[in-house]
């Protein structure tokens, strides 16, 4: 059985590295998200991921927590099965940052599909 997990070491903390990210990263966007990322040299982890969602769009924090929480799940998914045994392979190391454009709050399901439709794109673009 496959543990699905998400860690300290897989969030990206550092207020430096996140504007070294929106500086020199390479984005795309695929509704309901745009995903910015770049590649590092060196990280215990395969991927370190920020997750945000703009105050201009949902006011109250109650939604933007909501949908940062489901993305997080589908997210814990998503790198268990499509992420990390491609950038293992590859053997590269990812900063990336996942920002929620939509305008609505869509259900947790339609969510998972999205992201895993963006991340293989992802994949498809290094």
């Amino acid at each position: 059985m496959k543990k699905y997990y998400f860690r300290k070491e897989e969030r990206l903390c550092s207020i430096k590295q996140i504007e070294q990210l929106y500086s020199l990263g390479s984005s795309f966007s695929f509704y309901p998200f745009r995903i910015i990322h770049s590649s590092v040299s060196t990280l215990t982890v395969p991927a370190q991921i920020v997750i945000s969602v703009p105050k201009r769009k949902f006011k109250r924090a109650v939604d933007r927590n909501r949908i940062k929480r489901q993305i997080r799940e589908a997210y814990r998914f998503a790198k268990t099965d499509l992420l990390y045994p491609a950038l293992i392979e590859k053997t590269l190391h990812l900063h990336l940052l996942i920002i929620y454009t939509g305008n609505e709050i869509i259900t947790t399901e339609s969510i998972r599909k999205k992201l895993n439709l963006a991340l293989e794109r992802l994949l498809n673009k290094i």
